[in-house]
This record gives structure tokens, C-alpha cells and sequence, in this order.
């Protein structure tokens, strides 16, 4: 029996990761378990521009429950560039995909949130919220964020990103749709320009108090400023 090739060798190791997830799933399934899948195509890469990407979203995203049994979808589109899921093409990805399975199948959808900003800045809750009205105004059922500083940065996630996530939301639900994307345009122009030099904000210990687990007073102000923003783009936030 001769050994495997550094191809032959790469395949099956492939080959077996594939099988032990696929393992991990049956049981799962077996068991009765909730089951997320997620999938996070990239706007710019291998998928192409907007529509292409918003196709391979759709497809990915029907795959998790024909193939994989999910009972709810996590989406997230990615931009190649900025590795956010908020710039204009990314929320217009994830929109366009929502709306198209809503309106044909009653799956549950939910969408991750990659902001470039950091905490304590008022582009990270207005980046936050540009989605959330996106999400709202699409279909999306479940919003899972937000994972300030694209995620990546240590202790830069507060629950204020998640706050103002919430608040745009339910400003959003019943909203007309020529109305959100009037909203949204304003909204995202205000913030797409900055992405060069995006403020990294603060870690969770500089804008919260560690032992009350409240955010200082400082991000309140920032936190006041984002809704009056909002407001004044056409979101009727009640603050």
C-alpha cells in the first residue's frame, strides 16, 4: 500500500472532517436538538457582485434546512473590502435574500452584525441600526449582534450596540417599505464615507462600570445622540 500524495493526503482529511460534522449533525438531529447553520457569503470574492452574491445567498441559505435539517438560518454577507456586514452592498444582500425567501417559504432567518466602528461611537450604533431597519424591513425573524469593531478587536462588544439593534427594529416594524429604504439611505450615506477612518472606540471596561454592568455616562450621551440622528432620518425611535 503505497502512502498518499500531499493532494491525495489534503482530500481525505477534507474528506473526514466532512464525515465527523456530518456525524455531529445525524446526532443532533437524533436528539432533538435546536439547530442553527450559518453562512456568511462574501460580497466581492468568489460570489460576485450584489445579485450574484444575493443568489448564492439564497441558495446557501435554503441549503441549511434541504440538506443540513436547520430549523433557523444565520445570514450574514460580508464585504470583501471592509469585512463588514453594514456596508451599502452587504445590506443590500442580506435584504433582497430575506425578502425573496419570506415571501415564498415561512423559514426563520437571522443575520450577525460586523460594524466597522468601535463601542462608545456614535457610527457603531448608527452602522448597527442600518441593519436592524434592513433586517426589519426585509423579514428577518431573529438579529444577532452586534459584534462592534468587526468582531475582531479584544473586549470591544457592550450591550448598547445590542440596545440600539433592538430600538431601530421595533421602530421599523409596519414601516412601508419605500419608507425604510428612504430611512436607510440617509442613514448609511452618513456613515459610508468614514470606513478609512473609522473610530476603534473603547473596550467594554472604559464605557461600562464592570460592577454594575451599566454603560458610563458618556455612552449614554453618545447612545442619545445616535437616536436623535435617527429620528432626524425619518426613524421614530422613542428614546
Amino acid at each position: 500500500m503505497r502512502p498518499c500524495d500531499s493532494h491525495e493526503c489534503s482530500q481525505l482529511n477534507e474528506l473526514k472532517v466532512d464525515m465527523a460534522a456530518l456525524n455531529m449533525l445525524s446526532g443532533w438531529v437524533a436528539n432533538g436538538d435546536t439547530i442553527m447553520i450559518e453562512q456568511m457569503p462574501i460580497f466581492g470574492g468568489y460570489c460576485g457582485g450584489v445579485e450574484e452574491t444575493a443568489i448564492c445567498d439564497v441558495a446557501t441559505t435554503l441549503a441549511s434546512f434541504t440538506l443540513f435539517s436547520g430549523n433557523y438560518h444565520l445570514d450574514g454577507p460580508i464585504h470583501i473590502r471592509w469585512g463588514i456586514t453594514t456596508a451599502r452592498e452587504t445590506l443590500q444582500i442580506a435584504a433582497h435574500a430575506a425578502a425573496a425567501i419570506d415571501a415564498n417559504t415561512d423559514l426563520l432567518l437571522a443575520n450577525q452584525y460586523y460594524p466597522i466602528a468601535g463601542p462608545c461611537t456614535e457610527m457603531c450604533l448608527l452602522e448597527t441600526a442600518a441593519q436592524a431597519i434592513a433586517d426589519t424591513g426585509s423579514g428577518r425573524e431573529l438579529l444577532s449582534g452586534s459584534a462592534a469593531a468587526k468582531g475582531v478587536a479584544l473586549d470591544k462588544t457592550t450591550g448598547m450596540e445590542a440596545r440600539i439593534m433592538g430600538e431601530a427594529a421595533k421602530a421599523t416594524a409596519g414601516m412601508k417599505v419605500p419608507d425604510v429604504n428612504k430611512v436607510l439611505e440617509k442613514l448609511i450615506s452618513s456613515y459610508e464615507k468614514s470606513y478609512t477612518k473609522a473610530p476603534p472606540g473603547k473596550t467594554f471596561s472604559e464605557c461600562y462600570d464592570v460592577l454594575t454592568v451599566k454603560p458610563s455616562a458618556e455612552y449614554l450621551k453618545v447612545y442619545d445622540g445616535a437616536v436623535k440622528r435617527l429620528n432626524e432620518f425619518g426613524l421614530n425611535i422613542k428614546n
